[in-house]
């Protein structure tokens, strides 16, 4: 090989390594952007929805046992055959579940724009932290509670026709395990108190 062509791969490899240099020490981080959020923790999606009392999957556990949600059930009730008593049960139900959750979900926000001020003028230490970390835990297993009860009510005022009617409309329909309780569900459309 010439000493030219040597000196041409040289230059060559150097202005490849030259131009990749500031790619090796830029990698982004997958929160860049984020930094200019009301509450750096919570996307804009997540801070409606808690604003909003919107369930955000947290009643899953109830969704997918057989235990439908008012929203959802209200949606589909001429498919599901509610009576007008269901339909106000369910309303009864939904309207209390919001109430609760944008209460709940209010003072969520309030805890996490607590926790992201300490952190913005470095007045946070680990007592501080473990404490406000506590009481968010707390709220948000109770946000989970008003939408887990709320299904609870529901399958309560439903059914079991019409509770397997909205799995089969919710697409559920083929992943039943378990039968369904005989305590709650007597089919006549009328809530359990």
């Amino acid at each position: 090989m010439s000493r030219l062509a040597l000196t041409t791969i040289l230059v060559l490899i150097s202005a490849g390594l030259a131009s990749a240099a500031p790619a090796w020490g830029q990698t982004h981080s997958s929160y860049a952007g984020e930094q200019s959020r009301a509450i750096k923790a919570l996307s804009p999606k997540e801070f409606d929805d808690l604003a909003q009392g919107r369930g955000m999957g947290l009643a899953k556990a109830a969704e997918l046992n057989r235990y439908p949600g008012p929203m959802h059930a209200l949606e589909r009730a001429d498919l599901l055959s509610l009576s007008s008593r269901q339909r106000q049960a369910l309303e009864s139900i939904k309207a209390r579940m919001n109430v609760e959750a944008k209460a709940v979900g209010g003072e969520l926000l309030g805890l996490e724009r607590e926790l992201d001020a300490g952190f913005a003028a470095r007045k946070i230490d680990a007592q501080r932290l473990k404490a406000l970390t506590e009481r968010i835990g707390v709220r948000q297993g109770a946000l989970r509670a008003v939408h887990l009860v709320a299904h609870i009510e529901t399958a309560a005022v439903m059914s079991a026709e019409q509770i397997a009617r909205y799995d089969h409309l919710r697409g559920y329909g083929g992943n039943r395990i378990a039968p369904m309780p005989e305590s709650g569900h007597g089919g006549h459309g009328a809530p359990k108190h």
